[in-house]
């Protein structure tokens, strides 16, 4: 066989030069305010516009945004439970922990990667105030029945959409159906700012929590409703200067919104490549050896996912070993560190939590199973040439 062409990154750089003169022009524009201005509330309308959302909010991470997600939910609802899946990012569990509330974890289901209806039916009880679906690398996790169940129940549904811009469920996006969602625009994802994250709700009260937290709490971020109702509550205050919650400063700057802008003329096509590739990925592994039953409709495919039917160590480890032979970088499990409750800051007992039934599939996908980069530059060749290879091993 010859020599194999397949060498990729896990991330690829996606800023282009008309991306690079687009932040260039605008700092050097005499007189420019480079934070929190009217760039960055163009990006977050050009975000609501694009995932049919009502408010998007521009912050500094998609980290921060899950922390500004929880806090609103500690506003409105109080601390409790939250459900929480083992497998995705620690921002998904930190905010949590450290807003004195309790995580719940419930395994996930193998086609989708994210926690499924049945597991959360077993896992609410009188003390869940949330419930948080992570929409692991690019798969469509939603399912109307948690929708309706948490809207009955009277749960708020936290959609984490980090990994997974312009994936949908029966045609509508996801980001959309919960009562917040997030997503992020980390160097590598279907679209970058460098570092940046939106929030987003259909809610109008709630956008007024999130624009609060992101900007230390104060009440001149919010609206002039808002603004006056605390200062006839509080008229001895400066209304400049009103904390009605405890926030933080998870602004973001001008030159990143800019450069979000720039970004947006190439999301569908960056999404369509994206799909493109998992479709031929999964469609070229044999199925006898890898795992190839996931749920690929609406997905927007945010990496190529390896995963072992049986657990084997040994060919586990040859895979690990022709990757590294062939320079393409991976990461074992999922994205975030594969399960949750076996990292030391779970395991060494600081924390309150719980584990309702089994971590079956979370526990295999955490010891059998990697992911490749996927981008758009990637060619048809590339993946079969690598595929055919794994499935030598």
């Amino acid at each position: 066989m010859a020599p194999s062409r397949c060498s990729w990154p896990l991330i690829n750089d996606n800023i282009t030069n008309e991306d690079k003169l687009a932040m260039i022009s605008f700092i050097s524009t005499p007189n420019v305010r480079f934070t929190n201005g009217d760039n960055v509330r163009q990006f977050e309308k050009a975000w609501s516009d694009w995932e049919g959302v009502k408010n998007t909010t521009y912050v500094n991470s998609g980290a921060s945004a899950n922390y500004i997600m929880m806090s609103v939910v500690k506003e409105l609802k109080g601390c409790g439970e939250v459900i929480v899946p083992p497998l995705g990012w620690v921002s998904d569990i930190s905010p949590v922990v450290n807003l004195g509330m309790k995580p719940v974890f419930v395994d996930i289901d193998p086609k989708t990667l994210c926690i499924g209806f049945d597991n959360i039916l077993k896992a609410t009880n009188e003390n869940t105030v949330a419930i948080v679906l992570v929409h692991a690398l690019g798969f469509n996790g939603m399912d109307q029945r948690i929708v309706d169940f948490a809207k009955e129940k009277g749960i708020m549904l936290i959609e984490d959409c980090c990994e997974a811009h312009g994936a949908t469920y029966n045609g509508q996006r996801v980001g959309t159906f919960g009562d917040m969602s997030n997503f992020s625009f980390y160097f590598g994802h279907h679209i970058t700012t460098i570092e940046g994250g939106t929030v987003c709700t259909n809610d109008d009260t709630i956008h007024e929590y999130i624009r609060l937290f992101r900007s230390h709490g104060m009440t001149r971020e919010s609206s002039q409703e808002f603004q006056d109702k605390y200062q006839q509550k509080y008229p001895h205050l400066n209304p400049l200067f009103t904390f009605a919650v405890p926030g933080y400063n998870m602004r973001n700057t001008e030159i990143n919104a800019v450069l979000g802008i720039e970004q947006m003329k190439r999301i569908d096509y960056n999404i369509e490549r994206r799909r493109h590739n998992l479709a031929l990925w999964n469609s070229s592994l044999d199925s006898s050896k890898f795992y190839t039953e996931y749920n690929l409709e609406g997905n927007s495919s945010f990496a190529l996912p390896l995963v072992l039917i049986e657990p084997d160590k040994e060919i586990f480890k040859n895979i690990c070993n022709l990757l590294e032979d062939e320079l393409v970088e991976y990461r074992v499990g999922t994205a975030g560190g594969g399960n949750q409750t076996l990292q030391p800051y779970m395991v060494e007992g600081k924390y309150d939590y719980s584990v309702i039934g089994d971590l079956t599939y979370t526990n295999h996908i955490h010891y059998y199973s990697l992911y490749v980069g996927n981008h758009p530059e990637l060619t048809d060749e590339q993946i079969l040439d690598l595929c055919e290879r794994l499935n030598n091993v």
